[in-house]
């Protein structure tokens, strides 16, 4: 199984802890919580790659959640240190192409997908904080997302 999935499971433990040796160590405890919860597996409901990577981005969100710095002085020093002159170029450059393309997106649409992807909560977590259905809220986070694709030629 670790072999099938391990890359792509890391991948997604990368993306939302944003450090590699972070990454690593919640890819081990989604293997752990594999095999622990494996019996709640159930294949009516979701793939078991599905059910993987769910388990590895929620566990990752919570990680990150877990180590946010309460001073921001800290996490700008932090941040000032890890980049070299031309990947922040780069990374705002980036930044500021992907704010011009959330901006065509409806207001709730902006809010939303801000809210879950940079703020890490998840779907149901937004949905319940609304007061809107689930499947309202994936399919409306589902669309922006569409049209940020499109706007951002990917």
């Amino acid at each position: 199984m670790y072999h099938a999935t391990s890359a792509r499971l890391f991948g997604i433990c990368l993306h939302y802890s944003g450090n590699r040796a972070e990454a690593e160590e919640v890819l081990q405890e989604v293997y752990i919580m594999t095999w622990l919860k494996a019996s709640r597996f159930d294949p009516q409901l979701a793939s078991g790659m599905t059910w993987l990577a769910t388990m590895a981005r929620n566990k990752a969100i919570d990680r990150r959640r877990a180590r946010r710095p309460h001073d921001p002085l800290e996490t700008i020093t932090e941040l000032s240190t890890q980049d070299s002159i031309p990947d922040s170029l780069e990374r705002e450059q980036e930044g500021s192409q992907l704010d011009r393309c959330l901006e065509t997106l409806e207001e709730a649409q902006q809010r939303y997908i801000r809210v879950a992807f940079f703020e890490g909560y998840s779907y149901a977590e937004l949905a319940e904080r609304h007061g809107i259905a689930l499947g309202t809220m994936k399919s409306w986070i589902r669309r922006g997302l569409l049209r940020l694709r499109l706007c951002l030629g990917l």
